[in-house]
């Protein structure tokens, strides 16, 4: 019999991930603030709950994909949250990104309901959520991620344990610093070209056939020079997680100057409202700073 999941958070990544555990076989109970999106998977055969708890009473593992670590523990311990409702034996995934500090903090007050946490972040956006090719990165206890394996496996393709509580947060963090950093580089390899007078598709065409070849270039750089920012992660999404990583790095003693310089220009694009937008937009920044407007040509 497969196990019952609940799933809290239906949101531009939560609910194509929602949908894959349906459409794998497993039985499915929902709730989201917004009623649309549980409508939505109701009608294909899951069943809707009224509260994190019910989520919880109704299930052997509970899944949620929230925005902030504050929307995690309201829905995790908060009143009529999980951990009122969840079993002895249940386990808890929490897909979300956010502090590994909290992640520790939830993951104790689940283990005194006699429950076990996971700490599962993912990477790969929109796309990924909606192909099911999810990176899955997971910290906590390793044979509580054995035994949810095959339904992390419904979303995600490269699914990798990665150590205690928090583990899965910290892993999170360093990928967000690579994305964040390659965007702005990108950037600003794309604003030199402009600026040059140079055809910036042909310099992506140049450059990604060689050493500079990474995804947000093949991925994003073609929509970029449409001007095309509709979201596959928001910028907002972004700045948060960039302080998240720098919040990490300070309670450790790491020091990550280039993240706080590009965390800062995150936090620029955000105040100009633009905080909605994909992450790659973070080239309006560059642009404003050197008054110029990245367009492709006939190879865009």
């Amino acid at each position: 019999m497969p196990l019952r999941v609940g799933f809290i958070g239906l949101g531009i990544m939560g609910k194509p991930m929602a949908r894959h555990i349906l459409e794998s076989g497993y039985p499915l109970t929902v709730h989201n603030r917004s009623r649309a999106a549980v409508d939505e998977l109701v009608a294909l055969g899951a069943t809707a709950a009224g509260s994190p708890a019910e989520v919880a009473r109704a299930t052997d593992v509970v899944v949620t994909c929230l925005p902030d670590g504050p929307d995690v523990e309201a829905v995790a311990t908060g009143a009529h949250g999980i951990a009122e409702g969840i079993g002895a034996g249940s386990v808890y995934v929490d897909m979300s990104t956010i502090s590994p500090v909290t992640t520790k903090r939830v993951a104790a007050a689940i283990a005194a309901a006699g429950a076990t946490m996971l700490d599962a972040p993912v990477s790969g956006g929109q796309i990924g959520a909606q192909n099911a090719t999810l990176a899955i990165m997971v910290g906590g206890d390793e044979a509580a991620f054995e035994r949810v394996r095959p339904l992390l496996q419904t979303m995600g393709k490269n699914i990798v344990y990665i150590g205690p509580s928090g583990s899965g947060q910290i892993a999170k963090a360093a990928n967000q610093i690579v994305v964040g950093l390659t965007h702005e580089a990108v950037a600003e390899a794309l604003v030199l070209a402009a600026k040059a007078g140079v055809d910036p598709a042909r310099v992506v065409q140049a450059i990604s056939g060689g050493a500079a070849r990474c995804w947000a270039l093949e991925n994003r750089a073609p929509r970029l020079l449409r001007r095309d920012f509709q979201p596959g992660f928001y910028s907002s999404y972004h700045l948060k997680d960039l302080g998240i990583a720098l919040e990490a790095a300070g309670s450790v003693g790491a020091v990550l100057p280039a993240t706080a310089l590009v965390r800062e220009l995150y936090r620029s694009l955000v105040s100009k409202g633009y905080g909605k937008e994909d992450h790659s937009a973070v080239v309006r920044i560059v642009e404003d700073l050197s008054q110029v407007e990245v367009r492709g040509g006939e190879q865009a």
